[in-house]
């Protein structure tokens, strides 16, 4: 089993924002979904194919390792492809690093050392790059449900002060690049900062916190942190913050300023995904830990119809009915996602992209930090929507 720091770099964002969390999630169980598991076994196939490339393995034994990593049959088409990218990507930076530095040298999967600053802190770096001058770091976001940014990223920033500490004696490097490398969303973010920098981050910033962290003390501070805090769903500050909202006197609609409207957004966005952790949270305890919620009981939820599982018998007796088989049978073509899992990206593009669209979306309000480009004008938004609307 795979060591966890009590202070992760990949929690850092949640502890730093609220230290006592530390506290509240070590009440309950690790879990695990497919998705983090997904990303576990492409961040595997990630490694074997940068120790290939680097040649600290043969192509036999790389052959080898991935027939036994591949056990399962989960890795397809589409992730050798996508985590290709990356490992290209990696070797890429390589060259250029060495075109500077003959001595740059890949450093994969490291471990990386910040206890320095955080209590019994460290993480693994996926690839890290090591020269004169500038030292990089480059991380593989294998999911697709968020962006990542490098931007004031403490993850990132946590990695690159374990680097520092473990390599700075050996290198004269004062800056620190830290890329995040998203391939499926074609997302790649960078931010270099200078190494003064960021050890003045970690002195005055990060290192008060992770003492409270570490002590369980601090004050619990509700956010987006949140999202992947295990106790996210009954922490009674996050509670009291958006029950404060169900209690604040809404004005009529009519009455509302738009700077009203956006507020009260901005804090209903929080709201409804506090409920809905809750709710879920609350269902699990019922229905496989069975506790008693009052006022409220496990019922059956509705369903549609479908046939047994034995298809054949229903064939058979529509057959002898008179259908025929072009009557009872819908078949229809994989779907877009579907498909390029089938192929791969890069077979895919190459057969099917001039007869692929991506049609316009239709138009939705969402806040400023969305990164995605505001449509120019009121009448633009308008025309677009016509399309949803006539």
């Amino acid at each position: 089993m795979a060591e966890h720091a009590k202070l992760s770099a990949s929690g850092s964002a949640r502890w730093l924002s609220c230290p006592p969390s530390v506290r509240l999630e070590s009440e309950f169980p690790e879990t695990t979904s497919p998705y983090a598991e997904e990303g576990t076994l492409a961040h595997s196939l990630g490694e074997l194919q940068l120790r290939c490339e680097n040649k600290e393995i043969t192509d036999r034994q790389f052959k080898i390792r991935l027939k036994k990593l591949n056990a399962g049959g989960l890795i397809d088409n589409s992730m050798v492809e996508y985590v290709s990218s990356y490992t290209e990507y990696v070797m890429k930076t390589l060259k250029e690093h060495q075109k500077q530095c003959a001595d740059a040298v890949l450093m994969i999967e490291q471990r990386l050392d910040f206890s320095k600053w955080v209590p019994e802190g460290f993480g693994t770096g996926d690839a890290v790059i090591i020269s004169d001058g500038v030292l990089e770091i480059i991380d593989l976001k294998y999911g697709k449900g968020v962006e990542v940014s490098a931007e004031d990223n403490p993850q990132m920033r946590l990695y690159a002060l374990g680097a520092i500490e473990t390599f700075g004696c050996l290198y004269d490097f004062d800056q620190v690049a830290m890329t995040i490398f998203q391939p499926r969303l074609d997302n790649r973010s960078s931010q270099t900062l200078p190494v003064d920098e960021l050890i003045d981050w970690a002195e005055t910033y990060v290192k008060p916190k992770a003492a409270l962290a570490f002590d369980g003390k601090g004050e619990f501070l509700a956010g987006d942190h949140c999202r992947f805090c295990k106790a996210k769903a009954v922490c009674r500050a996050r509670a009291d913050t958006n029950m404060a909202l169900a209690k604040e006197e809404f004005k009529v609609p009519e009455l509302l300023e738009p700077e009203e409207i956006a507020g009260y957004l901005a804090k209903a966005k929080d709201l409804v995904a506090w409920v809905e952790d809750l709710k879920t949270y609350a269902q699990d305890q019922s229905l496989n830990h069975g506790v008693h919620y009052p006022g409220m009981k496990l019922v059956e939820g509705r369903s549609n119809r479908c046939y047994i599982d034995d298809l054949q018998a229903v064939e058979d007796a529509l057959v002898r009915q008179g259908y025929t088989e072009q009557e009872i049978y819908d078949k229809k073509i994989l779907g877009i996602t579907a498909m390029e899992k089938l192929m791969g990206k890069k077979k895919f593009t190459e057969t099917l992209g001039d007869l692929v669209i991506k049609p316009k979306g239709k138009p939705t309000l969402v806040f400023e930090d969305d990164k995605r480009p505001a449509l120019n004008t009121y009448a633009e938004a308008a025309e677009d929507f016509k399309e949803y609307t006539n």
